[in-house]
């Protein structure tokens, strides 16, 4: 298992534009992924679009994405670099 920890720089969050295509990007890879808000236990499936807008992710949020699989670092690297990248 790979992950890291991100923060949400988007001023909106993580919201449905980007909350889409972050699942999209999930499911590039073969890993299992899977988000979690580093202050709260719960984690849940990266292919879920309905888990990522109902938990919340606002500005500042900061999250752990890990991935277990064949290409489980380079999945958490994309999608570490794409929360990065939102800007709104």
């Amino acid at each position: 298992m790979y992950k890291e920890t991100v923060t949400i720089v988007n001023p909106t969050g993580l919201h449905a534009r980007p909350a889409t295509t972050f699942v999209r990007c999930v499911s590039k890879f073969n890993s299992h992924v899977l988000v979690k808000k580093v202050n709260e236990g719960k984690m849940f499936d990266g292919r879920s679009i309905i888990m990522l807008l109902s938990s919340g992710l606002e500005q500042n949020t900061e999250i752990e994405i890990s991935a277990e699989g064949d290409d489980e670092e380079l999945a958490v690297k994309s999608l570490v670099e794409f929360v990065k990248s939102l800007k709104d």
